[in-house]
């Protein structure tokens, strides 16, 4: 069994502007700390806030600065398909090993809407993973529609982000190929691979990688009782991280490690007080301050 560890790393800004020096200490420390690979310009990346150059420029620092010893997989959807066609193909050209697409939002495509969608970017010839938040797209891609999706050549695995652990085995039984399921949730992670799953896609690893990293290792050798033992060391620290909106707190508290600043881009601001405070004592706890 595979339990993979990538992490939705945030984007650093200095004035407004990308912070690339940061942006390397990023990288590097997710290399040092043992993930399997990064996910530059999801949403934790800030990807609604940040131009198509910015975007670009992101990804391609990243498989830079990587050169090859951990993933790339490209935050690359868009509600417009033709737009998250152009990122896809910039991301292959720049030399990303994958690409996460998250379902369509706001306009709500139809079913037929969401497969044609990613008909289309599979033509774009790089290994795809569907991104299910019904959360923040409002489309809850259906079983069935992730089963028909699946067959498509170039789609590889999912994120869930559901927090449904019993549609693991529903997919597995309706999903005739090879396929990576990875969580989106880090607190369902051993959940989810005692159901079936290959790992997650995990906020909390913008400051603690070793340790969830450790957890991913743990579940793929069926060590659910190391896993358990890690993952109640991390259940209040995961909490904390969405102790307001996804990614204010990470991002104050990948600053608290001084890896790049707190600065968000609006409509996104700092953390309040309070959250400073709580994100503050979970990081303490574990000894990562």
């Amino acid at each position: 069994m595979t339990a993979e560890t990538y992490t939705a790393i945030v984007t650093p800004f200095k004035n407004n502007k990308i912070d690339e020096k940061s942006l390397e200490k990023i990288v590097e420390f997710q290399i040092k700390n043992g993930v399997t690979g990064i996910v530059p310009c999801g949403t934790t990346g800030e990807s609604p806030t940040l131009s198509h150059e910015e975007h670009n420029l992101v990804i391609e620092l990243c498989v830079k600065i990587a050169k090859k010893r951990i993933k790339i997989m490209a935050g690359t959807g868009s509600n417009s398909t033709d737009e998250a066609v152009m990122m896809t193909k910039h991301a292959k050209k720049v030399g990303a090993d994958s690409c996460l697409v998250v379902a369509p939002y706001y306009n709500k495509p139809t079913p037929e809407g969401v497969f044609q969608h990613y008909k289309a970017l599979d033509k774009c010839g790089i290994p795809l993973y569907i991104y299910n938040v019904p959360g923040r797209s409002v489309i809850n891609i259906s079983d069935e529609n992730l089963a028909r999706i699946s067959e498509l050549k170039n789609v590889a695995g999912i994120k869930d982000a559901t927090g449904d652990l019993a549609r693991i085995a529903t997919l597995r039984l309706l999903i005739q190929k090879k396929f990576s399921y990875l969580s989106g949730e880090d607190v369902t992670a051993v959940g989810f691979n005692a159901m079936g799953g290959n790992g997650v896609i995990s906020v909390t690893a913008n400051i603690a990688p070793k340790l969830v990293s450790d957890l991913q290792k743990a579940t793929a050798k069926s060590d659910y009782k190391t896993a358990l033992k890690i993952q109640d060391s991390l259940t209040n620290l995961h909490d904390v991280m969405f102790c307001e909106t996804n990614p204010i707190p990470v991002k104050y508290a990948t600053s608290l490690l001084g890896l790049c600043s707190p600065e968000t881009r609006l409509p996104l601001v700092t953390p309040s007080a309070a959250a400073k405070i709580k994100i503050e004592k979970e990081m303490k706890k574990l000894g990562l301050i």
